[in-house]
């Protein structure tokens, strides 16, 4: 979920859930409450009306009492001057915020509570007056004590006027109602809490816990452990940024083992070179000692001398430039001068220029060209020199018959050009073919002068063919040969 949803999500359900429960939580306590105080305060019809209305609510508060006491005065007015029996009655009245005050012509008799009759004695009505509500209901009285009074004419026995007054004060709120309001509260700040917990849990797994993995992570990769893996659940922007740090992760530990990697291959290649040279190196000083000193005493061994340094310096040379374009594959700085060349005349020439040095070799050179004279093809033709050169080179040092041979054929494949180099040397075992083109991989694990090199000739030979948009593979079989093919593709005019 979008952390622009979750937002808009929780701020309804801030807004809307605890009104929705707060009112069905009144509505259930309310119902349950309701009957309850119906049946105490003898409400009838809808109670949340006697709530609205407090006179009426106190008013019916104490019918029961004022209908009992009415027909006790009328029908027994005897009773109203029994001391236990107004008691009994001011005993029930007072678990209702009120009391009975009992007037004989214009003296009291009997006051249920005397620190609160003091204030109404002169205020209470006289015996048969106007007042402002029904008997029944009784009539509110203003002032800084206010109450409700329900007054009860009637007859002594001896004939005298008398009056009951039913006093419920208004200063009090009832209990039954404290306790609804309390619980409501209760109710309403439970749902808040429970609301809030449950946002916060929430909100807490799709945004605290990503960003806590997120904050591990980071500590992780900062002291350089990148073996662990970040897990993203959701489709949000949290989850989107926990891909994108796996995908750095990822990244780094590539570049890491990159690193590592060519750091690796470089000490392969120093320790190839270094062991490559050391051994033109050595020929070089020995035969130079030898001139030195005298062993070089006549013509044709001093010519012989020459030539041998020279060559080995040959050696030399083509090794530090396999080291420099070695560096330039690496950076993907190869300088290439592509040309059109014809196919016929350009391959004529190589072969011209190494025959002579496999002649000198005794090494037998085949070239059949069946490619019309008019072909040409798109290509560097000093790096191409440099593919032939390296295959011929490193088909010589593994030529292990005499008379050795070497063949060339030059072939049209429909948009291509395809060139084989086929030798009869002891070939390539067929467990090490699928490896021959990577860096720094060598057949021969026991070297030596004969067979050295730097292990990356044909690394070098891969990536410039394929610069070129082409391909190269080998076949071979150990003890009978190996051919080299790799294709060219052929220059087509284009016509608009």
């Amino acid at each position: 979920m979008k952390l622009r949803t979750r937002l808009i999500i929780s701020f309804c359900i801030i807004i809307f859930v605890p009104v929705l429960l707060a009112g069905a939580t009144m509505w259930g306590f309310g119902k349950y409450q309701m009957k309850t105080i119906r049946q105490i305060y003898n409400m009838d019809g809808n109670a949340y009306d006697y709530f609205i209305n407090s006179f009426k609510m106190l008013s019916n508060f104490t019918k029961s009492d004022y209908e009992t006491l009415q027909k006790v005065a009328l029908e027994t007015p005897e009773k109203m001057e029994e001391l236990s029996y107004l008691e009994s009655v001011n005993e029930e009245l007072a678990d209702k915020y009120s009391f009975l005050m009992v007037r004989r012509e214009n003296e009291l008799t009997y006051q249920g509570n005397r620190k609160d009759a003091s204030f109404l004695e002169e205020k209470l009505p006289e015996y048969g007056g106007e007042i402002l509500q029904s008997a029944k209901s009784g009539f509110y009285l203003e002032g800084e004590e206010q109450a409700i009074i329900k007054q009860i004419d009637f007859r002594f026995q001896n004939g005298n006027r008398g009056s009951a007054f039913i006093v419920t004060t208004m200063e009090k709120i009832l209990p039954e109602v404290k306790g609804v309001i309390f619980d409501l509260i209760i109710s309403i700040v439970l749902i808040l809490v429970f609301t809030a917990g449950m946002l916060t849990m929430w909100i807490y797994q799709g945004i605290i816990n990503p960003i806590h993995k997120l904050e591990v992570a980071a500590q992780k990769i900062k002291v350089g452990n990148l073996d662990f893996t970040i897990e993203s659940e959701g489709n949000d922007e949290i989850g989107e940024l926990c891909r994108s740090f796996e995908e750095m992760r990822l990244r780094l530990k590539e570049s890491a083992e990159e690193k590592v990697a060519g750091e690796k291959e470089n000490k392969v290649l120093i320790s190839n070179i270094s062991h490559d040279l050391k051994t033109p190196i050595t020929a070089i000083k020995g035969y130079v000692e030898g001139i030195m000193d005298g062993v070089a005493d006549t013509p044709e061994k001093q010519d012989k001398y020459i030539r041998t340094i020279y060559n080995k310096a040959n050696e030399m040379d083509m090794l530090i430039n396999e080291l420099t374009l070695y560096s330039n594959i690496d950076t993907n700085k190869i300088p290439y001068n592509f040309n059109r060349i014809n196919v016929a005349d350009y391959f004529n020439d190589c072969v011209e220029e190494v025959g002579l040095d496999l002649e000198a070799k005794n090494i037998k050179l085949t070239y059949i060209n069946y490619v019309d004279k008019e072909i040409l093809i798109i290509a560097d033709p000093e790096q191409l020199r440099r593919v032939i050169n390296n295959i011929i080179g490193n088909s010589v040092k593994y030529l292990d018959k005499n008379p050795g041979f070497i063949n060339i054929r030059i072939r049209d494949v429909g948009d291509f050009i395809q060139v084989e180099i086929e030798d009869n040397g002891k070939g390539i075992a067929a467990k090490d073919l699928p490896y021959i083109f990577d860096r720094f991989y060598r057949t021969d694990a026991s070297r030596n002068s004969a067979t050295g090199g730097s292990g990356i000739g044909l690394s070098i030979v891969k990536k410039i063919i394929e610069d070129h948009g082409g391909k190269i593979w080998a076949n071979s079989k150990e003890e009978s040969g190996t051919i080299m093919y790799f294709v060219i593709r052929k220059y087509q005019e284009v016509v608009n």
